[in-house]
Order: C-alpha cells, then structure tokens, then sequence
C-alpha cells in the first residue's frame, strides 16, 4: 500500500552538533569554523519515542534534506541525516576527518539514549560508513596518505549497531577511477584526445569490445596514478620551499566517463543509458560533477586510487556488525556489481543483499518505493538486531 511520507507521519528538528576541531584549516567559512558544530536533521517518528536511530551519512552531500528520512520515520524509528564539515565542498575534503564527524554524530545520539544507531552509507557514504565501522572496531589509520593528523586512533569511535549500503558505490577513489576519462593525457590541455581511447568516439562504441574495455579500464587507473604522482611531485617543490605553503588548489577536467553509462550490456540493469547530470559526453567537463576541483592534500586522501584509505571494500571485510546492502535495479549512479563487491567483501553471515526493483538512484517521483525501501531497512534492523 502506498503512504505517503509527509509532516502528517513525522516532526524535524535540526541537529548542531560538537565537532572535533581540525588540526589544519580546510573549511572556507569562518563562521562554519568558529561555531564548531556539524549539522543534522532528525525526523522523530509520531508513533512515539524510538530507541533506534538510522543514521544516513554521505562525505560531502547535504543530507538535510534527504528524502529517504520521513519514510524512515514513518516506518517507526528517528532518521537523521547527517552532513559533515564538508558540507557541499569536498575541494579540501579529508576521508580521516569525514570519520570524526560521524563519530560526534554517533555519540552524540549514545548520550540521547538511543540502544540501537544504524550507519546507512548512501551513495558515496557507502565507503565512509565502512571505513567508519572498521576504525571503531579496529582503529589503524594513523594519519592521512599525505602524513598529516588525525591520528584515528587517539579518538574515541562509537561503535555503530548495524550498516546499511545504500544505493552505494564501494568509495570514492574507486568510483572516480571508474569514471575518469583515459582519452585526456594531457591535463592541461582537456580537449586533445587518444581516440583510441575515447569512449565518446562513435569508431569506439557503444557497444564496446571486450579489448577496448580492457585498455580503457587499464589507461583509467594509469591516469589516477600519474596525477598521484604528480601531487606527489608538488608536495615535495613546497616543502623544499620553506615558506609555509603546505597545499594548493588545482582542477581534474573529464570525471564522468564511465562505459557504463552509454553500454546497458556492461554490470546490465534497468538504468537508462545516461547519467543524474546529463549526457556524459557534457556532463563529464561541466563543474558541477564529480571531482573536478582538489587541494593536492585532499587528492591523496580521497581521490588516489592507490593511496586513500576510503576504500570502502577493504573496511567492509573488517565490520563485525550486521549488513544489509540494498540497490536498485534502475540506479543509473551505484551499479549492480557495487552491491555485490559490498557484499562479497563481508566476512561473516550476518549479512543480506536486497533489490529495489525500479528504483533510480535518488528515488525521483518513486515514493511509494522509497518508502518500501525504508520499510525492508526498518524490518531487516529489527530482525538482525537485538
């Protein structure tokens, strides 16, 4: 039965919460900086108090608005959705501070008295909410790739009951990778393309041949380490500086050029061949998608294909707690073969993998399958729980 999921199930209320202080400057605003507090918004449930919280994370997205929240407390549970220091700006993103904020977050809700606190990692939270869980129960990162704090394991990281994937790709340097554009070897000159490797190339595909596949997959990530060591390189020119210059900005042109997109043959589903920002030929140079802007700091900690700790796949085999992986089979952002890499990497039993057939990534004009997506999440905690 369709519900709707309005103010008449739910009442919101914002969220400031403490935020660990950073040890470098990396947020613009010095408002954001002086209040000391990330942001969240709760829905309480009308049916009354709830012991449970889920907990809906994403490193750099505006989830205050995240329509996956009033379903969830429709279904009988408190929903926050949660943004970190990072809101709307990842330029200067570090995955290691993206852990502190949720550990203010989880612990903030343990000292309002919720049993239960599910992590769901949607989309790009995927891998924060795995790397989250992993340091909580084990902590081992010691610094950032590039050797500067936070030491995570000076921190206390609540523990979280259960994780949720998402709609959720396994981590940002590994869906970056699989969406960089290996046509442009030069990248200061975004326009002069290897046809041999253009997937926009009529001569190319789609459909795409199993070879080109393989050179493309191959030149993709050979681009993400020849950035990698480019970074390095600059690191090195300002150290030997002297001067206190620690990082700078630069731009990474061609970032949304996954076959994927146009060949509905590859990881196949029910997407239409396309993407959430429009045709990907376009789409892949327009600013507004995916990691176009970086601090040469912030590349080796969430975009390095070899050196970020975000990748989401290695943490998941290290959660203990239990794990529900959800997709959809319309997603046209998180493929099929994304839930399966989740699930496949968790050790244990304790684990299910779910499909919402027809759903889209953000759930677009689908509330009656948004809200029987948080359904199955409420029920699944509720059986996998105690």
């Amino acid at each position: 039965m369709k519900r709707l999921a309005d103010d008449r199930f739910t009442t919101r209320e914002l969220l400031g919460i403490p935020m660990y202080p950073s040890a470098s400057r990396d947020v613009y605003s010095g408002v954001a900086q002086a209040a000391g507090v990330i942001w969240g918004c709760r829905h309480r449930s009308k049916e009354g108090p709830s012991d449970t919280a889920f907990v809906v994370v994403h490193p750099s997205s505006n989830f205050l608005g995240h329509p996956m929240l009033p379903h969830l407390s429709a279904c009988g549970v408190d929903a926050i959705g949660l943004c970190t220091r990072y809101i709307a700006n990842d330029s200067a993103l570090m995955m290691e501070n993206c852990v502190l904020d949720v550990a203010s977050a989880v612990a903030s809700l343990r000292r309002d008295g919720y049993k239960k606190v599910i992590l769901v990692g949607n989309s790009g939270g995927g891998g924060l909410a795995a790397l989250y869980q992993s340091q909580a129960e084990s902590p081992t990162i010691r610094s950032t790739p590039a050797g500067d704090p936070p030491d995570l394991t000076d921190f206390e990281l609540p523990l979280v009951d259960g994780v949720v994937f998402f709609m959720a790709h396994p981590g940002r340097s590994m869906v970056f990778t699989d969406w960089l554009d290996p046509a442009i070897s030069n990248e200061s000159r975004p326009f002069e393309r290897l046809e041999e490797l253009d997937m926009f190339s009529e001569k190319n595909g789609p459909p795409y041949s199993a070879d080109f596949l393989d050179r493309y997959r191959a030149a993709q990530v050979g681009r993400n380490r020849r950035i990698t060591a480019w970074v390095h390189e600059q690191l090195d020119m300002l150290s030997a500086r002297g001067d206190g210059i620690r990082d700078l900005p630069f731009t990474i042109h061609g970032t949304l050029a996954d076959p994927r997109f146009l060949d509905l043959t590859i990881d196949p589903s029910d997407r239409e061949a396309t993407t959430s920002w429009g045709a990907p030929a376009q789409a892949s140079y327009s600013p507004i998608t995916l990691a176009h802007y970086s601090t040469l700091r912030s590349w080796l900690s969430q975009w390095s294909y070899d050196e970020s700790n975000g990748d989401g796949r290695i943490h998941a085999a290290r959660i203990s707690v239990p794990v529900l992986v959800m997709y959809g089979s319309a997603d046209e952002v998180c493929f099929p073969s994304y839930a399966k890499q989740f699930y496949d990497a968790i050790s244990h039993d304790r684990k299910q993998i779910k499909i919402v057939e027809g759903a889209t990534h953000h759930y677009h004009g689908q509330e009656d399958l948004a809200y029987g997506a948080a359904s199955e999440m409420v029920d699944w905690a509720r059986e996998s729980i105690q």
